[in-house]
This record gives C-alpha cells, sequence and structure tokens, in this order.
C-alpha cells in the first residue's frame, strides 16, 4: 500500500495532487445539489433564473471531472484543469455580488468575497506554483571565510 501511494504522488506531483483535490471537491458539492437541494437559493437568482439549480450542479460535477482528469496530465497540458476549476467558483461569486449590488441579497457581497478567495484565490496560486522548485545555490564569498 505503501508503495501505491508513494507512486501515486510522483505521478501526481505537486500540481496534479491539489488539482485532484480541488476535482474531488467540486464533483462533491455539485452531487451534493443533486442529491439533497438547499430549500434557498437566495443569492443565486442572476443562474437561476436562466437554468434549474440542478443544472448548474452539473457544472460543478463536469468542471471536477475535468479538473480531476488534469490531475493525470503532465505539467504545462495541466492547464485546462485549472481553467476548468475555476468556472463554478467564478459563475457562483458573480451570482452573489450581482445579487448584493442589486439589492436583493447583502449577505451577497461576503459570500461572493469567500468564493474570490477561498476557491478563485487558491487556484489561482496553485496554477502558478512550479512542479518542481530548487533551492538556489548559495554563492560563495571568499573573502567571508565561511565556506
Amino acid at each position: 500500500m505503501r508503495r501505491a501511494v508513494a507512486r501515486l504522488r510522483r505521478r501526481l506531483g505537486r500540481r496534479g495532487s491539489i488539482l485532484a483535490i480541488l476535482g474531488a471537491g467540486k464533483i462533491c458539492l455539485g452531487a451534493g445539489f443533486l442529491a439533497a437541494p438547499p430549500t434557498s437559493t437566495r443569492g443565486l437568482e442572476l443562474l437561476t433564473d436562466r437554468a434549474p439549480l440542478h443544472c448548474w450542479a452539473w457544472v460543478w460535477v463536469l468542471a471536477g471531472s475535468v479538473t480531476f482528469a488534469s490531475s493525470l496530465l503532465p505539467v504545462g497540458r495541466d492547464a485546462v484543469g485549472f481553467s476548468a476549476a475555476l468556472v463554478p467558483p467564478s459563475l457562483w461569486a458573480a451570482a452573489y455580488l450581482w445579487s448584493a449590488v442589486s439589492g436583493d441579497y447583502a449577505r451577497g457581497a461576503w459570500v461572493a468575497g469567500w468564493y474570490l478567495t477561498s476557491h478563485i484565490g487558491v487556484i489561482l496560486w496553485a496554477s502558478a506554483v512550479p512542479e518542481h522548485s530548487v533551492p538556489h545555490r548559495a554563492v560563495r564569498d571568499p573573502g567571508s571565510g565561511r565556506g
């Protein structure tokens, strides 16, 4: 079992690991909306006026599936996974922000801020993390007596 985990960690790397985690989380969130729809969709009217919530739940599941599948792609080809990961939280943030600006849901600005930082911000940060970072070699100063 330990070998299998080590092999998977090597296969996924840093970027693949975060894509797998993000993808699984998005699939779970979408599945949760499908299995037990919330009683209130307040703040999401920008979306639910265009399609029912179960359609938007499938957006989470689809984006999560693409994100998860992208975790297995080589570095440099995983951008599609990070792009897919951005779609659902961007839509949710926009809907909540719009509901706050339009005065329909005062709490919407705070929820949008949560999506913008905890979801979108983390995804953007993770997409910029290099797969391998090597520390810079220390430059020896011959006159310092160290080294």
